[in-house]
This record gives C-alpha cells, structure tokens and sequence, in this order.
C-alpha cells in the first residue's frame, strides 16, 4: 500500500477527481481551497494574492502507482496551466483500515 499526496490549483479539481476514478480510487480525501504558494508565487484567495491550492490525499494498493502517475503526468503537461500539479507517493509502514 502507498500514500498519494497531491497539489494542484483548485480549479482543476474535477479533471483529478476524474483520473482517480478512471483508476479505481474511490476513498480519498480532499482539501478543496487552502492557501500555498509555487514557483509562480502565492495563492491565498485574496485579490491580492489571486487562486487556491487544492490537495488530495488517498491510499493507493500495489501496484496501482505507475498507471497513476502516468495519467497525473500526462494531465500536468497537457497545458501550461497545468504545469503546477504535483504528486508524491510514500511507502505505508502500518494502516488501520
């Protein structure tokens, strides 16, 4: 079992939601407007510093990394706009499920 932890600007919010449930991941959790900043500065939903940081966070069982990824990587070249998503996975020592 893995740890999914990913960032991108909230409004694409949806098109990840669709990935993950394009590859079977249904429980998972999501912090929909939370303030961040990037290499392109600070989104904290003001006026002054524009946009939200959206994050998801999900486990992910052997062997569904790659394919994940790779759906992730695609999405993240896809546009410029998209340039800002970011995706780590971890090793899960112990769960309670």
């Amino acid at each position: 079992m893995k740890f999914l932890h990913v960032t991108f600007h909230f409004e694409y919010g949806d098109a990840i939601e669709g990935i993950l449930d394009r590859h079977g991941i249904r429980d998972y959790v999501r912090y929909p407007m939370m303030e961040g900043k990037d290499a392109e500065g600070k989104h904290f939903g003001s006026q002054i510093f524009p946009g939200s940081t959206s994050v998801v966070q999900a486990l992910l069982p052997d062997g569904s990394t790659e394919p994940l990824l790779g759906d992730l990587r695609r999405f993240k070249q896809e546009k410029s706009s998209h340039k800002h998503l970011q995706a780590v996975v971890l090793p899960v020592e112990r769960s309670l499920e």
